[in-house]
């Protein structure tokens, strides 16, 4: 029985632990609401070093400086938005790791979605293809059948 119940508190400490953020203590805001909006950015823009991470994950030393401006751009007065586009004008968009859905990213966007279509439709192709190539033809015998029903039914008036 404790067998059982060491697994089972293994199990509820490995499902609460949460991932360490790379943000320091020193550079958090006072202001909640603030440090809460300059998380959220965090969360969404990439560390152009570790190219998979956003800064709010990272331990680079460019996403340290990244999350410092994002807070002095925010203790400045600018809004989210401004705070995003001072960032992708000076980085670029690869900044974003969810990049802006605009005519030079449809085909990010579109590429994966036209992908699937055009697999279902293969797929859909392919298998009524195989429903036609896979049904028996009629023997003679059944096709002679099939001539004498139709005969009938012309005959009788009824088609």
């Amino acid at each position: 029985m404790s067998a059982v119940r060491a697994v089972l508190f293994a199990a509820l400490v490995a499902l609460n632990i949460v991932p360490a953020l790379a943000v320091q203590p020193d550079e958090m805001l006072k202001d909640p609401v603030l440090e809460e909006r300059a998380r959220h950015l965090s969360r969404e823009l990439r560390c152009m070093v570790c190219q998979n991470q956003s800064i709010d994950d990272s331990d680079a030393p460019l996403a340290r400086d990244l999350r410092l401006l994002v807070r002095e751009r925010l203790t400045a007065g600018d809004s989210d938005t401004k705070v995003v586009d001072f960032l992708v004008s000076r980085y670029g968009e690869f900044v974003l790791l969810k990049p802006r859905f605009e005519w030079r990213t449809v085909l990010l966007w579109g590429f994966p979605p036209a992908v699937v279509l055009v697999g279902v439709l293969l797929l859909w192709i392919t298998a009524r293809r195989r429903a036609v190539e896979d049904s028996p033809a009629l023997t003679s015998a059944e096709r002679n059948r099939l001539a004498t029903l139709v005969e009938g039914q012309n005959r009788d008036g009824s088609a």
